[in-house]
């Protein structure tokens, strides 16, 4: 970047974007990330007035800038309250480390950070769950959406902020697709409408028009705590297929990425008005939590492992 200069000031760059053809030095670069989120707040209308943010932290690069530039917008309004909600699977030599950047950030941000384990709330750690039935990230997955819900609920929380990004997005619309799974197609969005359901805790994107790399560097710039660590039970998969494959295009075509976006945002009112009458809401009948179906899937996953 030493050759590159900022297209606004003539520092030198921290970033040139190939899709725009521009370099930004940290000065703008930053004050444009910042635009861009408060931008995909606004029109979606993500927070509202008397809002409680519930940060969803895991310790990575996404959700340690989600909460670092929550405080910073809204961390002094009177009617906004912010507090951070950990997940703490039971990962020998990986969670317990991404943990830890959440307590360092939490702190420096005076921001309640609330920690909930797999182990004290399903008695077993993901090690041990695996040990039992070699399925991950279905088990991984399944049981940190329950827990994030459900404990987000419990702390009086109006909104539950994941730090999904750009990326995330764009691969989900892919992967969507292809398996044909049009409810899951429907619940994207920076403002997925996923149920509606007095025990389910809105969900909202705050990062989700902003591209992974550009979040990385963010989070280095602003010296934001975070774990850059890999979860030992990512092998591969469809998603680091199509991950694979866009960013092979993305640098071919610079800007292909925000295109499969801006056009699916045209097309997301269509599909969801048309698929209106989707799945039912009820009460799983073992839980109490809300569920398409009559045992939601973290009840059934739960007793497949005890059983």
């Amino acid at each position: 970047m030493a050759d590159v200069k900022c297209y606004a000031c003539g520092k030198p760059a921290v970033i040139y974007r190939k899709y725009e053809g521009r370099g930004w030095c940290k000065e703008h670069f930053s004050l444009q990330l910042e635009k861009k989120v408060k931008m995909t707040i606004r029109k979606n209308r993500l927070i509202k007035p008397n809002d409680k943010i519930c940060v969803a932290v895991s310790g990575g690069k996404d959700s340690s800038t989600l909460l670092y530039l929550m405080n910073k917008f809204f961390g002094k309004r009177p009617d906004i309250e912010i507090c951070a909600l950990a997940v703490d699977e039971g990962i020998s030599g990986y969670r317990s480390e991404s943990i830890n950047e959440v307590k360092k950030l939490s702190k420096r941000l005076g921001v309640e950070l609330v920690v909930v384990s797999f182990k004290k709330e399903f008695g077993m750690t993901l090690d041990q769950i695996v040990k039992k039935d070699y399925r991950p990230c279905t088990y991984c997955g399944v049981l940190r959406r329950y827990l994030l819900n459900k404990k987000s609920r419990e702390l009086g929380a109006t909104k539950l902020a994941t730090g999904h990004n750009m990326d995330d997005e764009i691969q989900s619309i892919f992967i969507n697709n292809l398996k044909g799974d049009i409810n899951r197609l429907l619940r994207l969005g920076a403002d997925p409408i996923i149920v509606n359901h007095p025990k389910f805790v809105h969900r909202i994107k705050p990062l989700r028009d902003v591209p992974e790399k550009e979040i990385a560097l963010y989070a280095l710039l602003h010296g934001i705590n975070a774990h850059f660590g890999r979860c030992p039970y990512v092998k591969g998969g469809l998603r680091f297929e199509v991950r694979n494959f866009l960013n092979h295009i993305e640098e071919k075509y610079p800007g292909t990425k925000y295109n499969i976006v801006r056009n699916f945002d045209m097309l997301l009112p269509a599909l969801r008005n048309y698929f209106k009458d989707g799945e039912k809401i009820r009460e799983c009948s073992k839980c109490g939590e809300p569920t398409s179906r009559e045992i939601c899937k973290a009840c059934e996953l739960l007793k497949n492992i005890k059983g």
